[in-house]
């Protein structure tokens, strides 16, 4: 079994409580790893699942490029970016996470972390130890099961990444990121038609393959076609129907 070191500098302080993280009781229990798990399962990885609880600020990195990977986390409040960084000091966005969502999957290859994680915003993660969840999902193949579909939902996630900067316009590229966020927060019970866009505009440009420039554009042209309604950063889908089907001519 992992020995997680809690006084190692990668941790902040933890309560006592807040190390008992019991999975049963998350109210995110029905969109993370323990998505589909019986009642005897959940009592079987309640409090060996997760070792605690770390926050992280807005700016704050969760793990960096190159560093050991020990860990996988699941987001608890609060959002993320992940990233690679050139030799240059070029920052290239390969993703935003949310609550429910894992994270330091891109670690288990080579042991070692290829991408940076960056909060976006005051956030938490539970913080999963490999080795102990590897020893729980061949005790618990409900749990293995669950992991191999996020994996392959990781995947499927890349090929439409690679779809967007391949095969898409701006407005296209923009609507589509929009209706997937859209999708991605109302499975956690925020509104329909509302978002407040946690990154920027730099951030959703890296991301998309666009200039910042050409984001603010792509906001105006979207608004002015009665798609959206733009206000700094937050967004009001006025026509969600005619932005997917922008999206959907574009794949055609």
């Amino acid at each position: 079994m992992n020995i997680v070191n809690l006084q190692h500098p990668a941790f902040r302080p933890l309560h006592l409580p807040s190390c008992q993280v019991a999975c049963s009781s998350c109210n995110l229990r029905e969109i993370c790893l323990p998505v589909g798990l019986t009642r005897p399962e959940l009592d079987h990885v309640d409090r060996r699942l997760v070792a605690g609880r770390r926050k992280l600020a807005l700016g704050e990195s969760l793990y960096r490029a190159g560093e050991r990977f020990d860990n996988v986390y699941a987001v608890w409040t609060g959002f993320f970016k992940t990233c690679v960084t050139s030799k240059g000091g070029r920052e290239q966005v390969t993703g935003f996470q949310m609550a429910g969502e894992l994270m330091g999957l891109d670690g288990i290859a080579s042991r070692r972390h290829e991408v940076d994680a960056i909060a976006i915003e005051d956030s938490q993660v539970c913080v999963i130890p490999f080795v102990e969840f590897e020893a729980l999902s061949s005790e618990v193949v409900t749990l293995q099961q669950q992991f191999h579909r996020i994996m392959s939902s990781e995947i499927v996630r890349s090929h439409g990444v690679m779809l967007l900067l391949g095969s898409m316009y701006a407005e296209e590229r923009l609507a589509a990121f929009l209706l997937n966020l859209m999708h991605r927060l109302r499975a956690r019970g925020f509104s329909q038609s509302s978002v407040y866009l946690r990154m920027s505009r730099e951030e959703i440009g890296s991301y998309l393959g666009l200039t910042v420039e050409t984001v603010s554009r792509t906001f105006s042209k979207l608004q002015a076609a009665g798609l959206l309604f733009v206000r700094k950063r937050q967004i009001q889908i006025t026509d969600p129907v005619g932005l997917q089907q922008l999206v959907d001519d574009a794949v055609a």
